[in-house]
C-alpha cells in the first residue's frame, strides 16, 4: 500500500469535506475567515448562470436596460415565485481607460435607482469616462417586483387632518389610519413584504455583479443607499474595489433610533437655514424681514389651513401637505427658492400669481405616495425591531410635536404603522469594516434626512472609513455638486485610489 498516496487521498477528502461544511453553514463564513460572509449559500445556477438582454431604456437610449431574476427569498431560495429586477448600465466614455464598474443603489427607502447613471454621468464626467455606471430598481419599488399598498384616494386619508393635534378624537384617527394603510399592505403585497428588507437587496446586488462578470464592484450611495452599501460591504468586503458613502443613514443601530433623531434634525435645518434665508429676501417674498417674523408668517398660515383648507381641483392643501412640503423643499438649498415661492401663493390663494399657485401645487400635493411608502415601510419596519407600544408613541410622538412640530408630529402616525408592521425583523447585519478598503464618508453639518450625529456613529461602526464634513452647505447629497473640495476629494478616490490620510473638512467655498 502507498502510504503517502493514502495520505493525499485523506488530505483530499478532509479539505472537500470542510469546502462543503463551509459552502452549507452560514455560520462557517465569517469577517474573519478570509470569504466573503454572504457567499456561505451559494446561488443556485438558475440564477447564477442567467444573461442579462441589453437593449435601451424607454425614454433614455443612451442607458441599458435589462430584467433578471432573483430569489424571493435568499435564504431559501427555492421557495416561492422568483422576483423581477429591473437593472441598467451607462457604458464607460472612454473604454481605452475604463477602471471597472461603479454600482449605484437608490435612496428613500421607496427611490427608484434605474435611471440614476444618467444623473452621475452627466453630474461627473470624468468619473462617467472611466465606469461602467450601472443601478436598479430594487425590490419593491418601479420596474422591479414592486410592493402596492392603498389606492391614492385611500392614502389621502392617512395624509389628511393636523398631526399637530393632540385631542383624543385625532389622535384614535392617525392610529386607525396607521392600521388601515397596514392592512391594506398585507392584503395587496403580504407575501411579499417580509423578503423587502435591505439585507434581501444587497445579496440582490451581488448577484447582479456576478452577472456583469466583475470580480469587485465600486460603490457610490446617497441616503438610504449608504446602509446598503454598508451592508453591501460587510457581507461581501472581498467584492468591494472603493466605496463612497454620501449623506449617511445611522446603519449601525436599529431604524427605531435613527429615526427619532430626525425631527430635531429636520427642526434644526428650517430654523437655522431656512429661515433666515427667506428673511434676508424680505424685499422679494415680503414674509418677514427675520427668522422670528417669517416663523410667526409660517405658523400663521399653517393655523389658517388648520381651520379652512385650500380646495383647488383634485389638491387639499391643509397643514399637513404644507409641512410634508416644506419637509420636501429643505433637503437642498436649490429648492429654497420654490418653497418660498410658492409660500407667497398662501397669502391669499384666489388673488396669488398664478405661477406662484402652480409651484404650490406641485410642491405641497406631491410630496409622498402609496407607491413609496410601501417600501420604506417595509424596510425601515422590517429590517430592525421596532416599540410596538402604541402608549409609548403617542407620549413620544406628543413631545415631539411641541418640541420639533415641523416633521416631530408625523411621528406618531408613522411609528404606529411599524407598531402594527405583520413581518418580523430581518436577519441583523452588524457593519464593522473588516476586510473593507478605506471608504470615503461624505456628510453636512446641518443635513435634515441624515443627520451628523448619525453620521458620526456610522463612521465610528465603519472602521478604517474616512469622514469628509461639510459645513459649506446643509444639503442632503453632496456629490455631484459645485463644491470643488468634495468633488476633488470624491474624484482622487475614485480614480486614482487616493483616500483621505485623516477625516476632513470642506469649509464654505470662496468666491473666486
Amino acid at each position: 500500500m502507498n502510504t503517502t498516496a493514502t495520505r493525499t487521498r485523506r488530505a483530499a477528502v478532509a479539505v472537500a469535506t470542510a469546502v462543503l461544511a463551509g459552502l452549507a453553514l452560514p455560520t462557517a463564513a465569517n469577517a474573519d475567515s478570509g470569504r466573503n460572509a454572504g457567499e456561505a449559500e451559494p446561488v443556485p445556477a438558475r440564477y447564477a448562470r442567467q444573461v442579462l438582454d441589453w437593449q435601451p431604456c424607454a425614454g433614455q437610449p443612451a442607458l441599458e436596460c435589462a430584467t433578471m431574476a432573483a430569489p424571493r427569498d435568499w435564504h431559501h431560495p427555492g421557495v416561492g415565485a422568483d422576483l423581477s429586477i429591473a437593472v441598467s448600465r451607462h457604458r464607460a466614455a472612454d473604454p481605452a481607460h475604463r477602471k471597472g464598474t461603479l454600482m449605484e443603489a437608490a435612496g428613500g427607502p421607496g427611490g427608484q435607482g434605474l435611471l440614476r447613471p444618467m444623473d452621475l454621468a452627466q453630474g461627473a464626467p470624468a468619473v462617467a469616462a472611466a465606469y461602467d455606471i450601472v443601478s436598479f430598481d430594487q425590490r419593491g419599488v418601479g420596474r422591479s417586483t414592486h410592493a402596492q399598498c392603498q389606492s391614492p384616494e385611500d392614502f389621502q386619508e392617512f395624509l389628511a387632518g393636523d398631526y399637530r393635534d393632540q385631542s383624543p378624537e385625532a389622535i384614535d384617527r392617525v392610529i386607525a389610519n396607521s392600521r388601515k394603510l397596514v392592512a391594506s399592505c398585507e392584503e395587496h403585497s403580504g407575501d411579499l413584504l417580509p423578503y423587502l428588507t435591505t439585507e434581501q437587496t444587497v445579496r440582490d446586488m451581488d448577484l447582479y455583479r456576478s452577472l456583469l462578470g466583475e470580480k469587485k464592484i465600486s460603490y457610490y450611495g446617497v441616503s438610504y443607499a449608504t446602509m446598503i452599501g454598508a451592508y453591501y460591504g460587510t457581507l461581501f468586503p472581498h467584492r468591494v474595489e472603493r466605496m463612497v458613502l454620501d449623506s449617511n443613514i445611522g446603519f449601525e443601530g436599529s431604524w427605531e433610533h435613527f429615526e427619532t433623531g430626525q425631527p430635531m434634525s429636520f427642526q434644526r435645518r428650517f430654523e437655522e437655514d431656512f429661515l433666515p434665508w427667506m428673511a434676508a429676501r424680505d424685499a422679494t417674498y415680503h414674509w418677514g424681514s427675520t427668522p422670528g417674523e417669517v416663523k410667526a408668517h409660517w405658523e400663521q398660515r399653517r393655523a389658517a389651513l388648520h381651520d379652512r383648507p385650500i380646495t383647488d381641483g383634485s389638491l387639499t392643501l391643509g397643514p399637513n401637505q404644507l409641512d410634508n412640503g416644506t419637509i420636501n423643499a429643505i433637503y437642498s438649498e436649490k429648492a429654497f427658492p420654490v418653497l418660498a415661492r410658492a409660500l407667497t401663493a398662501l397669502d391669499d390663494w384666489q388673488s396669488a400669481d398664478p405661477a406662484a399657485k402652480q409651484t404650490a401645487r406641485q410642491l405641497f400635493g406631491q410630496y409622498l405616495s402609496p407607491e413609496f411608502l410601501a417600501e420604506y415601510f417595509s424596510v425601515t419596519c422590517g429590517d430592525t425591531p421596532w416599540t410596538r407600544d402604541l402608549d409609548t408613541w403617542i407620549e413620544r410622538g406628543a413631545e415631539n410635536t411641541a418640541r420639533y412640530p415641523l416633521l416631530g408630529a408625523r411621528t406618531l402616525a408613522f411609528s404606529a404603522v411599524c407598531a402594527s408592521w405583520p413581518t418580523d425583523p430581518a436577519p441583523k447585519v452588524k457593519v464593522t469594516g473588516a476586510h473593507l478598503p478605506p471608504v470615503l464618508m461624505l456628510n453636512s453639518l446641518h443635513d435634515p434626512a441624515t443627520y451628523y450625529e448619525a453620521a458620526l456613529g456610522a463612521h465610528r461602526a465603519l472602521r478604517g472609513s474616512k469622514l469628509v464634513t461639510v459645513t459649506g452647505n446643509g444639503n442632503h447629497g453632496q456629490y455631484p455638486g459645485s463644491d470643488p473640495c468634495v468633488t476633488n476629494t470624491v474624484e482622487r478616490y475614485l480614480l486614482d485610489g487616493q483616500a483621505p490620510e485623516h477625516d476632513l473638512t470642506c469649509p464654505v467655498p470662496q468666491a473666486g
